[in-house]
Parts: C-alpha cells; structure tokens; sequence
C-alpha cells in the first residue's frame, strides 16, 4: 500500500464477492475470533491464518495492489474454493478494513512471501524485455482470412435481411406461434457466418413476443436495429471511420485496444454482473479525474465462476487505460496500475437530467445500437410520480423516469434512504428504458454508497 493506514470500508470490501452467498459467508468471518497471525505490509500485502473444519487453518494472502496480473486485488488461499476472492479472503479484507489492530504491520511469513515474490518475479518479467521475439505475420495470409470471413459475414447479413423480410411480409403474429426455434435457427447461421454479434441480437427477439404488452412494437423496434447493423455491414465502406469500427464491433468482429494507454487517477463508480446460461458479465465504471473521461472495464467469467477482474467501489487508482476503436467507445482495458487503490470522497461532476437525456441522444447518433449511456446527474432526488419512481431535479423542473427493473429493486430504497428527501449525486445508465443507479453520494462529502 502507498500508505498502510489508509483502510477499505467494509462496504468496499464487499463490493468485490462474486455473489450473494459469498458476501454473506464473508461477512460471518470478518471478526478476529477465526484468525490468527495476521498482519499486513505497506507494500499492499494482507495475510492470515483461519481456522476451518480441518487440523489445519488456511492459509490466506491477499497482494491488494493486483501487482503483474494489473486485474485488480489477487487472492491466494490454500481453501478448495473455487471462488476468487473466496469468503476467506472477504473475511480476512474485513478485518483488515476494520484498522482495530487485529491485523498489524509486519513481514510477511515464508507461505505468504513465496506467493508474493512470485508476483514480483512476474512483475519484473512484464515489465523487462520479451524473452523471444513474436513470430512474424504474414500480411497477405492476415488479409486472405479477413477478407474470406467480412464475405461469410455479408453473406450471413445478407440471408438476415431476407428473413427480416419474411417475418414482416407474414406479420408478427407468426413470430408468437413460431416461438423460439424460428430465432434459435437463424442464430445459429449467423454464427456459421462468424457473425456472433448478429447471433446474440438475433436469440434476443426469441425473448420478445413473450414479454408482455406491447411485444409487437418492441420486436419491430429490435427487427430495425437489426436491420441498421446489416446494412451497415454490407455498406461498411461508406461510413465514416469511427462508425464502420463501430459496426465491426457490434457484429462481432475482434478489435485490440488502439492508441496510446492512457494515464490517470481513476475513481471506481460501480460495479455490477449480469449472466446467461453460459456467461457472466462484469461491468465496471471508471472516471479519471484528470482527463474526464469515462471507461467500461469488462470481463468474462464462464457459468457460474465470477470474472477475474474486480475493482472496490469508491476507490481511486493510479493507473493506464487502453481504449477500443469506435465511434463513442467507452470500452477499455486495465494496464500498469502504480500505486494500490486508496479510498476517496472526490466524485465526477453532474448535469441536470435533460442534459443527461441529451447526452444519450448525441450518443445515439454516432451508435445507435447503445443501451444506454454513463452519465452522472448532480442535485436530484428520488420521487414518485403517478405511481413510477423518477430522479427529480431539485428545483423541480424536470426528470428523469427510473428503469423498472431498478425502481424494484433493492438499490432504489438504498438510494431513498441516502436521499431522506434531500438532493443527491447519482451516477448510472441512462438509456431508453429509463435511468438505472448504480452509485450515489450525500450532498455534503461522503464516500460512494453503491447501489448495485
């Protein structure tokens, strides 16, 4: 650590649990009853020993820093978990956090130095030379296979077009009585015709005639983005740079970051998952103090695993961010991080919520296939109106309608709660289907209270 007594909050703490059960399980050891010679280094190192079921307690070390894998902290527990960071090491974090003496300065024993020095090895090797040369490209090979997959890709918009055409010459109802094997089949050939971003859009309209009221809108809304992303593909030279990457990323097409990394003091805003049958998704929001921007770090963890990547909420870190190529790309990925993450109560600058609605609508204009956009309202207070809940300037003159899956969920009487009928800083997704929350703070200086 820059400097050892500058602590996590436990909420930040448990910010960074893969689920529920691990949160709650970490919480149950976050006492000092369970361990024994802990202790802790201002070289970002936590470690202990925690009585389990077993003759032996396990051994836990934590490198805050991330150190040489740059995802963030790293966690080392000879437990069988197969959850990173396991309720150990939230347990242990917790204890830490609590700046009681439990876990004291020191050097590190033989079991957690030998892990840590590892790390360092790594480190030193990332950042000297390359052992070996990378074999060379061939260019002409390189073109051969990106021009033969861009014509299964036209080919695969191509007959999407076409069954676009069908649905809307038979009508919609024939999408109710056709179920999901109609979408699930056209998926499939996207995927054949490397397409995965058109696969992924295309099993999404599967979900829509069994949605509720209104189904026949939504699917023709989704059927004409879709529209727009083929023909975008098959008339990708005519765009302007930045919109042709644009679509080349929404059809599926891989892109490294580009440029140079960029280096600032970033502010962790939130950090939430979402999951499918085969994948979690983990986003985090970042904002550099410095440059005003604002990055979407995301990783991927297979069914059931949680991404490896995981950042406390609240926190700022000294660090590069690589972007991606595209019109209004907010994706980037984490590099050299210089210093461990430090709690702060800075937080990014707010708009009022029509200038946050505008800012999705200039967003849309350069990608209009965006679910929405990072935006961070200052002086707003959770209010109900007609029965919704809705994010109310302070003075009254205008607002912005909360999502309905966050007005029902856990994080609005969190937000409430904060607010007390007082105006607040907010920051989230604004998008189509309303404001979602995701991270908010007191008017006067406080910590960020995640809301996710």
């Amino acid at each position: 650590m820059t400097q050892q007594g500058v602590r996590w909050t436990a909420d930040q703490v448990l910010a960074l649990a893969p689920d529920a059960p691990s949160r709650k399980a970490g919480s149950r050891l976050g006492v000092a009853g369970p361990w024994s010679e802990a202790g802790s280094s201002g070289e970002g190192a936590v470690w202990g020993l925690c009585k389990g079921s077993g003759s032996k307690p396990y051994q836990t070390v934590i490198d805050i820093t991330g150190g040489a894998d740059a995802a963030g902290p790293a966690y080392k527990c000879s437990c069988p978990s197969r959850k990173f960071p396991c309720k150990h090491a939230l347990g242990l974090l917790l204890v830490w956090a609590g700046a009681d003496g439990t876990v004291p300065d020191g050097e590190p024993p033989a079991w957690a130095e030998e892990w840590l020095a590892s790390r360092r090895r790594r480190a030193e090797e990332k950042r000297g030379p390359a052992a070996s040369p990378a074999a060379p490209v061939d260019p002409e090979a390189a073109r051969k296979r990106a021009e033969k997959r861009a014509e299964r890709i036209a080919a695969g918009a191509t007959e999407l077009e076409q069954r676009l055409s069908d649905l809307l010459r038979a009508g919609t109802a024939t999408a109710e009585q056709a179920g999901y094997g109609l979408w699930e089949e056209t998926a499939a050939r996207m995927v054949d015709a490397q397409a995965p971003g058109l696969a992924a859009r295309v099993r999404e309209l599967g979900a829509i005639p069994s949605s509720g009221p209104g189904w026949p809108v939504r699917l023709l809304e989704e059927c004409a983005l879709l529209h727009l992303l083929d023909q975008g593909w098959l008339h990708r030279d005519a765009l302007p740079p930045g919109l042709a990457a644009t679509v080349r990323s929404r059809v599926g097409l891989p892109a490294p970051p580009e440029g140079p990394p960029l280096r600032d003091r970033w502010l962790v805003l939130a950090q939430y998952d979402t999951a499918d049958s085969k994948l979690t998704t983990r986003r985090i929001w970042l904002y550099g103090t410095d440059s005003g921007r604002t990055a979407l770090l995301l990783s991927y963890g297979a069914a059931g695993r949680a991404p490896a990547l995981a950042l406390p909420v609240g926190l700022a870190l000294d660090a590069e961010l690589a972007g991606y190529p595209g019109a209004r790309q907010l994706r980037a990925d984490l590099g050299e991080q210089f210093a461990a993450p430090a709690p702060t109560t800075e937080r990014p600058p707010g708009v009022r919520t029509d200038e946050a609605a505008a800012r999705y609508g200039e967003a849309l204009r350069d990608d209009p296939w965006l679910e929405s956009w990072p935006v961070t309202l200052r002086e707003v207070i959770p209010a109900q109106a007609g029965g919704a809940w809705q994010l109310t300037d302070a003075d009254g003159d205008s607002a912005l309608p909360m999502a309905p899956a966050a007005a029902s969920g856990p994080g609005l009487w969190r937000l409430v709660a904060l607010s007390g009928g007082a105006p607040l800083t907010v920051f989230g997704e604004c998008g189509h289907r309303g404001f979602t929350p995701l991270a908010a703070w007191p008017r006067d200086a406080g910590e960020t209270v995640p809301l996710c």
